[in-house]
């Protein structure tokens, strides 16, 4: 059975994963620096966390389930210690690509990031309806890179990250740039922040005598049919009036030039924010 190292695992990503990588063929070995993260994992599980130091030795795999402004510290300490041709897995591209992980040549880097379940699927069952994020019930995306490391090393990673985010669709590989393109570029400084425009815009609605249900309602039903046909998931267009309002909209709320967020510079000061 192939160790893996889990550091983080009684955080809120580390119980999340945590669970998932004991129900594979991996042998999980959990660590948590905080006396609670240490309970939580115990208490959930029934399993003790371990030194950090036991966990490592003879582990092949190490994920690194800790926050992006604690990656850089924590893997300053373990990489140091780690045995030649360890790969470790981190679960987002910002701290990797903003250079926070540590120089060393003979271990592996693996990113991977769950692309969560998306908006149109096949879903039936409640459980997996209400399973927003990820990993738990209902079926997603991941896209995983190989930051540096042999190529034979790819196939393990991917394995691990199949099964920490499990159920898992499809498995895109991408490089590290473009994961950081993909996040924070296009999910959160756009994505996030046009439906926080949409919710302000809903408040605004609403401040102006709409009543909130069907306010909130109107916009969600509509953000259901609109996203259906911008995104080709069905075949239809849209009418000559919402064609006008949508080239009045984005002279009216976008900046001329604000694609300028995926350029390469861009990017790199996006994750220096983040990390």
């Amino acid at each position: 059975m192939t160790a893996v190292a889990l550091f983080g695992a009684g955080g809120k990503m580390g119980m999340r994963i945590g669970r998932n990588l004991m129900a594979s063929r991996f042998e999980t070995r959990p660590v948590e620096v905080s006396p609670a993260g240490r309970d939580r994992f115990r208490d959930a599980y029934g399993i003790a966390c371990l030194e950090a130091d036991a966990a490592i030795d003879g582990a092949p795999v190490v994920v690194l389930a800790v926050p992006d402004t604690a990656i850089g510290s924590v893997a300053a300490t373990l990489v140091p210690k780690l045995a030649p041709g360890t790969i470790v897995i981190i679960l987002d591209a910002a701290s990797p690509h903003a250079g926070h992980l540590p120089e060393r040549a003979d271990i592996t880097y693996f990113i991977t990031h769950p692309c969560h379940p998306p908006i149109f699927n096949d879903e039936t069952d409640p459980a997996a309806k209400a399973d927003h994020f990820g990993g738990v019930a209902a079926k997603q995306h991941i896209v995983s890179a190989l930051m540096q490391g042999p190529e034979t090393h790819y196939a393990l990673g991917e394995e691990v990250a199949r099964a920490i985010w499990a159920p898992v669709m499809r498995s895109h590989r991408v490089t590290v740039e473009q994961m950081a393109i993909l996040e924070p570029g296009l999910s959160e400084t756009v994505c996030a922040t046009l439906l926080d425009a949409m919710r302000e815009a809903m408040e605004e609605a609403i401040r102006r005598g709409v009543p909130r249900e069907a306010a909130r309602d109107f916009l969600l039903g509509h953000m259901n049919i609109l996203a259906a046909v911008t995104f080709r998931e069905i075949d239809g267009v849209f009418s000559d009036a919402c064609n006008k309002a949508i080239v009045f909209g984005k002279d009216t709320i976008l900046k001329p030039d604000w694609k300028r967020l995926f350029e390469p510079e861009e990017i790199v000061a996006s994750v220096r924010r983040i990390t």
